[in-house]
């Protein structure tokens, strides 16, 4: 249940980065920011539910399908 909930927050807190990412020039510092911003957030979620590190690769996931569906919102705006 943890990693449902991790992965799905990971999810969600890209989806307005990548809507804001998507308007940025690429590697400018909003684009960094953008892009890494949640990595802290969702480290500790990952540590407080006890996750180990064989979560990474879906949590990427996650947070990668959210930056290019914030990206895709942002350009249908």
């Amino acid at each position: 249940m943890a990693i449902g909930l991790v992965s799905f927050a990971a999810w969600l807190l890209n989806i307005p980065m990548g809507y804001w990412r998507s308007g940025a020039r690429k590697f400018s510092l909003r684009w960094f920011l953008a892009v890494h911003l949640t990595v802290p957030l969702i480290f500790v979620l990952r540590v407080k539910a006890g996750l180990g590190y064989g979560y990474i690769p879906e949590l990427v996931l996650f947070a990668v399908s959210g930056q290019l569906l914030g990206g895709k919102l942002n350009e249908l705006a």
